[in-house]
């Protein structure tokens, strides 16, 4: 019991939660922004049809409705909530810890690290290729790790 109350106590759970609570609120933000002042828009494109660009293909069921301007409300949703996302979050954290390592006079964060795991391996497999003679006896090809 112990464990879990140190579990639950944690910072990163904590943070878990309050990034599902305000991820909640702010999809709720832009559905709401999408289905009242865009959907209305797309629909418009539909000219005269009360359903906007949405068409039946079997008429009198609804079931066999395709709703296009849905599909567009849907996209630009996943949009504007990517661009809030990046332009909030992503680009001022990653901002701020480019400066923050400068400040400190850190050297820049590399692109790609390569793990310890894998660069073992790398060397176990170039040992081995290199005490079976090369690649020649190993029908030609490298391993790849």
């Amino acid at each position: 019991m112990k464990g879990f109350k140190n579990f639950v106590m944690q910072g990163n759970v904590i943070d878990l939660a309050v990034g599902v609570v305000i991820g909640g609120a702010f999809t709720a933000l832009i559905g709401a922004f999408v289905d009242n002042l865009i959907q209305p828009v797309i629909n418009v494109f539909g000219g005269q049809n009360p359903t906007g660009l949405a068409f039946p293909i079997i008429e009198g069921n609804d079931a066999t409705l395709v709703n296009i301007g849905a599909v567009l409300s849907a996209i630009i949703a996943f949009l504007i909530t990517a661009a809030v996302v990046y332009f909030v979050f992503v680009l001022p954290i990653s901002s701020a810890r480019k400066l923050d390592r400068k400040r400190r006079g850190l050297p820049a964060e590399e692109e790609t690290a390569v793990s310890e795991d894998i660069v073992l391996l790398t060397e176990i497999r170039d040992a081995l290729t290199a005490q079976r003679g090369g690649a020649s006896q190993l029908g030609g090809t490298t391993p790849q790790v």
